[in-house]
């Protein structure tokens, strides 16, 4: 079965076709960042405009990179949510349309769970169950993974989630858009311990997060005096440190009440290399092994949908609402995926 996979869910359109017996056969990301860097950050609207733009040409590639044809296609799993409105729309909109005209199923995807599921796409893949943690854009969550569909919530971020702290901080050391990476690089030049930044919720006893009074620790330090380029690369490593050992105690943490030795990270902030490095040491000194995407992967992409969505169909599945009716939900808490 050939699992067309749509994703546009923020500003990465994605495209990608998965055969349940091959695997991957070809996918195709589109990124916004550099329309999206004139104004510091993600604009719903030309964000919208810009995947009605893009998804033919994508398709196309992705078809021509797997040695496919339309007619090939024998399902679409595309992003229902969450994300934003108006992108979600373009996506389901599209996924619908030709799907219909392709007179196959079409199936909504939970854009957490196609992330959650990425490192299943991996050869060497995880076994259920496992712990995961999510650290994708406004979303900083902990999940028990029982097996595809079967996700129980572990605790999650209180305010401000990983993602969104990397982001907010890196606009207040007068860091470019994407704020995340470009404070991870900066970081590298930086000595982390000269700023003593707070590391939230660390014994809290408990597998919640929260990294808004962090963001606003950093706040309180750039304002003390004007930063030269080092006092900012010191800050930006010691807020790196503090955001990365606060997830990779929380994480190990889910791994030994749940006596589970395996750790699957997914999400954009799943590719910070501190972070990475922090939760493969920590997992080794309790026995167990941390699973992550490809780093192409651990962005938005239309492969973790085609993915996700195949598993589903494979469980017997299927769309329960009639033919090219559908619906977004830009809220969508993936405990409460039905």
């Amino acid at each position: 079965m050939k699992v067309l996979g749509i994703e546009s869910s923020c500003d990465e359109t994605g495209v990608a076709l998965y055969d349940t017996e091959r695997g991957l056969l070809g996918h195709a990301v589109h990124t916004q960042v550099a329309m999206h860097e004139a104004y510091g950050g993600v604009v719903p609207e030309l964000a919208s405009r810009d995947h009605i733009r893009r998804l033919i040409p994508l398709l196309e590639r992705v078809l021509e990179e797997s040695r496919s044809t339309r007619g090939d296609i024998d399902a679409i799993a595309y992003t229902a949510g969450p994300g934003l409105a108006g992108a979600l729309l373009v996506g389901a909109s599209f996924a619908e349309a030709l799907a219909l005209a392709l007179d196959v199923p079409a199936l909504p995807v939970h854009h957490l769970e196609g992330h959650l599921l990425s490192p299943l796409l991996a050869d060497d893949a995880p076994a259920f169950p496992f712990i995961a943690l999510l650290v994708s854009g406004g979303h900083t969550q902990l999940m028990r993974v029982t097996r595809v569909g079967d996700y129980q919530l572990l605790g999650e971020s209180l305010d401000d989630a990983a993602g969104e702290a990397f982001d907010k901080t890196a606009k207040l050391l007068g860091l470019g858009y994407p704020g995340g990476p470009a404070l991870a690089k900066l970081a590298e030049s930086g000595k982390a311990g000269r700023y003593k930044l707070p590391r939230p919720m660390l014994n809290s006893g408990d597998l919640s997060f929260s990294f808004s009074g962090l963001k606003t620790a950093v706040l309180t330090a750039a304002r003390a005096k004007a930063l030269t380029a080092a006092d900012k690369a010191d800050l930006a490593a010691e807020f790196q440190e503090a955001v990365t050992e606060v997830l990779a105690a929380k994480a190990v943490a889910a791994c030994r009440q749940h006596r589970l030795p395996s750790l699957v990270v997914a999400g954009g902030v799943g590719a910070n290399r501190r972070l990475r490095q922090r939760l493969d040491q920590a997992m080794a000194k309790i026995g167990g092994r941390v699973f992550y995407p490809a780093l192409e992967l651990c962005t938005d992409n239309g492969a973790m949908i085609a993915f996700c969505g195949a598993q589903r169909l494979l469980q017997g599945e299927l769309p329960v609402s009639a033919a090219g009716a559908f619906v977004v939900r830009p809220r969508w808490p993936l405990d409460q995926r039905s």
